[in-house]
Formats: C-alpha cells, sequence, structure tokens
C-alpha cells in the first residue's frame, strides 16, 4: 500500500500528487509541499512500496506495483471528481509514465498533465538497469562521486542537505530498476506533459529526443511544454521554492480551460 503525507488543504478542486525518485520517500517533497499549499493546491507526496522503512522487504517489489500504487492514488482522486497533476522526479519517471498508461486504458480523466522533473518518460520495453543482476534485490544509496560519475549532479546542495539526505535515504528495490516498462494504449500519448530541465538544458534535453536518447525519446510523440530550472538533479532541496512555483504553474497549464 502507498503512503501518502497529510494531504494538507482538502477543499480544492486540483491536486498535485508528487512522485520521488529513487531512495527518497514522501519526506523528500516536504518543502515544495508547503510551498505549492501556498498556492492552493492539494498536495500527495508518495511513499512507494519498499521504500518506508531500511526494514521494508524490497524482495518482491516489482515495476508493476509501483505504477499500480499511483494509479490507484490518482483513481481514489478522480472517484471525487479531482483534477490531478502528477509529477514524478528522476527515476519516478518510468512510474509515473506507466500509470499514464494505466489511468488512459481505464479511460480515466481526471489526470490532466504530468511534470517530468529532471526525468522522462520510458519508451514500452526500456528499463532504467536492463542488465541488472536478478539477485540483486536493492540498490542502497551510492557514494556523492560515484552518483555524480553517473550523472546526478549534486549542485545546490550543502553539506547539511546532504547529511539528511544520507541519513534518511533507503535502499531503492532493484526489480524497480530492472523491470522493462509495459504500456499498452496509445491514448496515454494524449496527457499533456512538462519537462523540468535541471542537470541538463532544454536544447540539450531537444538534442537527446532527436537523436532517439531512450530515456527521452518517447518525447517525440508527446504534447510537451519544456521548463528550465538551473540546478542540480534534486531541485527540491536545491531550489524548492522555484520548483514549487513551476509546478504550481504546470498544474494550472493542465486545468480546463
Amino acid at each position: 500500500m502507498v503512503r501518502m503525507a497529510d494531504p494538507g488543504r482538502t477543499d480544492e478542486r486540483d491536486v498535485l500528487v508528487l512522485v520521488p525518485g529513487f531512495w527518497l520517500g514522501a519526506w523528500a517533497w516536504e518543502e515544495v509541499a508547503g510551498h505549492v499549499r501556498e498556492d492552493g493546491y492539494e498536495v500527495h507526496a508518495l511513499t512507494l512500496p519498499g521504500l518506508e522503512s531500511w526494514s521494508a522487504d524490497r524482495a518482491a517489489i516489482t515495476l508493476e506495483e509501483h505504477i499500480k500504487a499511483v494509479t490507484e492514488v490518482v483513481t481514489d482522486l478522480d472517484k471525487g471528481g479531482r483534477h490531478v497533476c502528477l509529477a514524478g522526479h528522476s527515476g519516478a519517471g518510468a512510474v509515473v509514465y506507466g500509470a499514464t498508461d494505466h489511468l488512459a486504458a481505464r479511460g480515466s480523466r481526471a489526470l490532466r498533465r504530468v511534470v517530468y522533473v529532471d526525468s522522462g518518460p520510458l519508451p514500452d520495453g526500456a528499463a532504467l538497469s536492463p542488465g541488472l543482476d536478478p539477485a540483486v534485490v536493492e540498490l542502497p544509496l551510492p557514494p556523492w562521486p560515484e552518483l555524480e560519475a553517473n550523472g546526478s549532479s549534486l549542485a545546490g546542495l550543502d553539506k547539511a542537505a546532504l547529511a539528511r539526505f544520507r541519513k534518511l535515504a533507503v535502499p531503492h528495490p532493484a526489480g524497480v530498476a530492472r523491470d522493462p516498462l509495459r504500456l499498452t494504449t496509445t491514448e496515454r500519448r494524449k496527457v499533456p506533459v512538462s519537462l523540468v530541465t535541471c542537470s541538463f538544458s532544454v536544447d540539450q534535453v531537444k538534442a537527446m529526443v532527436a537523436a532517439n536518447h531512450p530515456f527521452f525519446a518517447e518525447l517525440d510523440g508527446l504534447d510537451v511544454t519544456y521548463v528550465e530550472l538551473a540546478t542540480g538533479h534534486w531541485p527540491m532541496w536545491s531550489r524548492p521554492a522555484d520548483l514549487a512555483r513551476v509546478l504550481a504553474r504546470e498544474a494550472a497549464r493542465g486545468e480546463p480551460g
């Protein structure tokens, strides 16, 4: 069962659902969520299965389980007649795109926009770590030099932020990284998306789209709005107020006219 942080205001029609990337839970969005609520949005920050604590059982957690957890949250909000903007950070890009596909296949109209935060939608059949040994159960947070060597910039994070990250991070279920994303309907492409670029510039991302890079190629078939927020890979800590403003603006862009 997915865990949600305190949703705060519940009298608003529009809802922002925040899905964290690898090693993170709802706690990662705390400062951003506070700012977004000030803009009048109800906020649900999620902790996905297997990321509740160090002691959580991660052996059987799959990508599909994470996708279903997010899908269920949006479906429950749909029952209340809410309009949802779904935001995914980093490795959660595959999760929120999979949820978009599930919801589109069901004919749900709740999801009005998806925002990818230094992330992107994977194409059908792709995986974040396809060569990962099947025997690996979990992926601990790597040392900082290893993270940066793999392209995850720590720009904007001071010693206190890094210490908190290291203290609260939980090993990520390996199955989520290893499993290929399975998409079932082209209806998913009707949901508009925003891509917030942080580690890369907008021009760099567009070049990767044109080059058919697996992390961004799928954008070629989507209605995309690009937003540049120059910082490191974790803008929820390095530029929380700015990211909150971007999320509120992009959520409003997805509202019915």
